[in-house]
């Protein structure tokens, strides 16, 4: 439950909001009515100063409804239907519902919405941006008077963006809400761009009187709050039957202040409905409320709590002008509610806080003594305005010359705070322009016989805030903010904008933008960030490509931005193809249609990658599809190469891969390459490959191309398998055959026949022709290996020859005449004889000359000088000769050299004589020939020793 700190209630029947700040964007949520308070007319106003004419969309659900053309001088107003911005349908209300305003111009200007019949009349303000945020307060006057048909409390909520989930809570809990009761502890609903939802309570309900005053609304994206009565009567004392209309659009909780001030309306001094005064609405718990000049706080308030500040609360600061100062803690909201001249005449309006950054003109509000739906009723205005002291102030009427207030008129005093004072006109009409040049608000009251109506031109956030004056977006978006400031300076993303120091500023990039000004004593102040996105680009791009798939990759045209792939999307398919996009790469493949042969177009769309400010682009692509050059597939033959026989040497030039003129082509080691253009054989006339392919692009003069395979076909050597290497003597000669079938012979010799004659030992080569290809083989004469006589023995008169080398078999003999093939020969003659031998080529023989030593078979080595020894000495002349003599068991005793003159005398060591026995001997020698051809005698002899 609430404490509710107020001791009286008062009710006035009167209108009274604030007029609209001034922006580019605005937005007005729907109110609900009571089931007798019907009948409005709904009245769009909107004013600028822009000298230059510009347009203003007005929207419902994100569906234009009209375009009007405004400009200083020339406001312009739009009656909307009431099924758009209000019901009285209790099935309207707690349910998501599309009623609601938008309204968005090429340049700053005012807008408010003017609803009255001839009994009841308000003007909801729009506050612009400074109206739109996540947390607000809801505010509504108290209810003095019981009445289903005729009072209630009424919250619109709009969403300015899709996703919108939006919490109401802090009510009441015994509250009845129309179409949602019992009420629940909290409501929350979702609501896109452009829908809205509407909480109401009726006045026969005591709760629904105040218990809905302070309710926190909450949400994720910003929203828009119009809050109050439709209808109430909130006067105290003498009551009388009547209502009025009590609404205006609130604002967020970052908008807030905490010093105001408040001049006095219409309504009588000395009226007993007490209509006069204030609602202060706190946000934060320990809010202390003071007024005037008072020490002591008239109120402390919790969070949601709210304090009624009463008819006595104004002081007279002269000419019967009154006004009141109002200061609390924390920051809070302040309704001030005013009347005319009596209960049917009641209103209230949001107070913007005192605030040394408030701007230094209002300009301009359009026909303020205008009321649509009152019936012609005459009307009385007042004009209040609120300034620094010390400022020069004037106003305008219908953009005439300024006006100087009178003394009477003001500056007055404000209790309480010495650096504002209050001023008062009567009698103002049309448009108006306020002037100052320090900072400065104002107000209108007005009314008429049973209705009034009032509010604050500016002022509705404590600090400045960036509006846009031009465009939405990148390239075009235009941002300013008030021209009153002494200094600017721009920031994006936190970091200075050089030069950028005027009251406008034209963004080349997305982020996040900000202003820092100055003026007069006060401390510098930052406005919140405004974020700035790229529009999306269109672009117009062309492209020649062939009749195959062409591989299409989005690339931006200005922004540095990566595209991403998930983002890439076709809006208008081509008429003669087919646009396909990889959900993976992002790359989008067209194929035109089979045959065609044109011009094609295809519209697709991509965004980038970043955290929040995204690049878009749309791109026209205009396809200039051409043909592709006709080709065909070649083979080229080549002959070997001599140094490598697996490669030759090609000219891909002379390919005939495409007859067509005007092609060029180049040349490829593989499919992939000439896809690719990658490696590319430079000197395609002297290409040197096994078996194997190439590829050969052909472009023609549209960039189009087709790919033709070259198969290579290397010609291997052809050689004869006649022609073979031969061994013949030294002293012979032979033929050479190359052999039939070949078109052409080339030997070393000269002679171009398919044989040669007379042909000695060496080497030769001869060229053979097949086709036109020239196998070089070469062939070799050798002559034959002459066998090596390796050793003679000689066993009394028979010889044996032991031969090696050569070629067998071998024939042998002694004269160079007869031949056999035994290496035996016997019954040799004793003395010098020669040995023949040659192989199976009938070479010319080697031979070898070997000596038969005389038989000694006996010695008495007795010393009378008759056979005492064994004598070889005669063979002293032959190399390295050597007697050895051996026992009948193999055993050497004795060996005879050249030391001992080749002899033996039949002693075993020189002086110890034998046994009288047979003992062998084996004389061996050396022939001095060039083989140096050893040669073995080996006998008996028969040793007689006298003991």
């Amino acid at each position: 439950m609430k404490k509710f700190l107020l001791s009286l209630v008062l009710i006035f029947f009167s209108i009274s909001t604030l007029f609209a700040q001034r922006d580019t964007e605005h937005w007005i949520a729907p109110y609900f009515m009571s089931s007798s308070a019907t009948g409005y007319t709904n009245t769009l106003y909107m004013s600028t100063d822009s000298t230059t004419p510009f347009q203003v969309k007005i929207y419902n659900n994100n569906t234009l409804l009209t375009t009007v053309t405004i400009s200083k001088g020339a406001p312009q107003s739009y009656t909307v239907a009431p099924a758009l911005i209000s019901t009285s349908n209790a099935s309207e209300a707690a349910t998501v519902i599309t009623k609601g305003l938008y309204l968005k111009g090429d340049k700053p200007f005012f807008c408010s919405l003017r609803a009255a019949q001839s009994a009841h009349g308000e003007i909801v303000t729009s506050k612009g941006k400074a109206g739109i945020g996540t947390k607000f307060y809801a505010a509504a006057a108290p209810i003095t008077y019981s009445s289903a048909f005729l009072m209630n409390f009424t919250t619109g909520i709009m969403a300015t963006e899709d996703g919108t989930t939006v919490t109401v809570s802090g009510y009441n809990p015994n509250i009845q809400f129309v179409n949602n009761t019992p009420a629940p502890l909290s409501v929350t609903f979702t609501l896109n761009k452009g829908q809205s939802y509407i909480l109401a309570g009726l006045g026969d309900n005591t709760p629904n009187f105040t218990g809905f005053i302070g309710a926190k609304i909450t949400s994720n994206k910003a929203i828009t709050v119009t809050n109050g009565n439709a209808n109430a009567m909130y006067a105290t004392g003498s009551q009388s039957s009547g209502s009025d209309l009590v609404l205006d659009q609130s604002v967020p909780t970052e908008r807030l202040g905490n010093e105001f001030a408040m001049v006095r309306s219409l309504s009588p001094i000395n009226n007993s409905y007490d209509m006069e005064g204030g609602i202060v609405i706190a946000t934060e718990n320990n809010t202390e409320v003071y007024l005037n000049n008072g020490a002591t706080p008239v109120a402390t308030l919790n969070e949601g709590q709210y304090y009624r500040i009463l008819n006595n609360a104004y002081i007279n600061q002269g000419n019967n002008h009154y006004n009141v100062y109002v200061h609390t803690s924390k920051n809070v909201y302040l309704y001030q509610l005013v009347g005319s001249d009596g209960t049917a005449t009641g209103g209230y309006n949001y107070i913007p806080p005192l605030n040394c950054f408030l701007p230094r003109k209002i300009d301009e509000i359009g026909k303020v003594n205008e009321m649509p739906g009152s019936g012609g009723s005459p009307i009385t205005l007042k004009l209040n305005i609120l300034t620094e002291v010390g400022a020069t102030v004037t106003y305008s009427v219908n953009g005439g010359a300024p006006i100087t207030p009178t003394a009477a008129q003001g500056p007055y005093s404000l209790t309480g705070n010495s650096n504002w004072v209050t001023y008062a006109i009567t009698g103002v009409t049309g448009n108006l322009a306020i002037q100052s040049n320090k900072a400065v608000t104002a107000g209108i009251n007005g009314g008429y016989s049973t209705a009034g109506y009032g509010g604050y031109f500016a002022g509705f956030s404590s600090i400045p805030l960036i509006s846009k004056t031009t465009g939405d977006c990148i390239p075009g978006i235009k941002l300013e903010v008030d021209d009153s400031y002494d200094t600017y300076q721009w920031f994006l993303n936190g970091n200075p904008i050089t030069g950028a120091n005027g009251n406008t500023y034209t963004p080349t990039q997305g982020g996040d933008y900000t202003v820092k000004v100055t003026i007069g004593s006060c401390p510098p102040e930052t406005t919140p960030v405004f974020k700035v996105f790229t529009c999306l680009t269109k672009s117009n791009k062309t492209m020649n490509v062939c009749d195959i798939s062409q591989v299409i990759i989005p690339e931006f045209t200005i922004s540095t931005q990566t595209y991403n792939p998930s983002s890439v999307t076709i809006v208008t398919p081509p008429t003669n193809g087919i646009a396909t996009v990889n959900p993976v790469t992002g790359v989008i493949n067209y194929t035109p249609n089979v045959n065609f042969v044109g011009t094609d177009t295809v519209v697709y769309k991509f965004c980038g990658i970043a955290p929040e400010f995204v690049d878009c682009e749309q791109v026209t692509l205009t396809l200039n599809v051409s043909e592709l050059p006709v080709v065909t597939d070649a083979i080229l033959r080549t002959c070997f190469l001599e140094t490598n026989t697996a490669t030759g040497q090609f000219d891909l030039t002379i390919a005939p891969v495409s007859g067509q003129p005007g092609v060029t082509k180049k040349y490829y080691p593989s499919l992939t390459d000439a896809q690719n253009g990658t490696n590319e054989i430079l000197t395609p006339n002297q290409y040197i490959a096994p078996n194997g392919v190439v590829f050969v692009r052909v472009t023609n003069g549209n960039g189009c191309y087709r790919i033709a395979k070259v198969t290579l076909v290397v010609f291997p050597p052809t050689k004869s398998t006649v022609l073979t290497d031969k061994i013949i003597c030294m002293e012979d000669k032979t033929t050479l055959d190359a052999g039939p079938n070949f078109d052409g012979y080339q030997w070393s010799t000269g002679a171009t026949t398919q044989t040669i004659s007379d042909v000695t030992v060496g080497t030769y080569w001869v060229k053979l022709k097949t086709g036109d290809c020239w196998t070089k083989q070469t062939v070799k004469v050798y002559a034959s290996e002459q066998p090596v006589i390796t050793s003679v023995d000689i066993a009394t008169t028979t010889v044996t020859v032991y031969t090696t080398g050569g070629t067998a078999p071998y024939k042998y003999s002694m004269d160079n005449i007869s031949w056999q093939d035994s290496n035996v020969f016997t019954n040799v003659p004793r003395g010098s004889g020669v040995v023949y031998v040659k192989d199976a080529y009938d070479c010319n023989p080697i031979s070898v000359e070997i000596t038969i030593p005389n038989i000694i078979n006996v010695i008495t080595p007795n010393n009378d000088g008759v056979n005492d020894v064994l004598d070889y000495s005669e063979l002293g002349h032959k190399s390295n000769l050597v007697i050895d003599i051996f026992d009948r068991y193999g055993t050497r005793i004795y060996q005879a050299n050249k030391a001992n003159g080749y002899k033996w005398d039949g002693t075993t060591n020189g002086s110890k004589k034998v046994s009288t026995g047979s003992y062998w001997f084996s004389v061996s020698w050396n022939e001095p020939n060039a083989k140096q051809t050893p040669v073995k005698y080996s006998g008996w002899i028969l040793v007689k020793n006298r003991e």
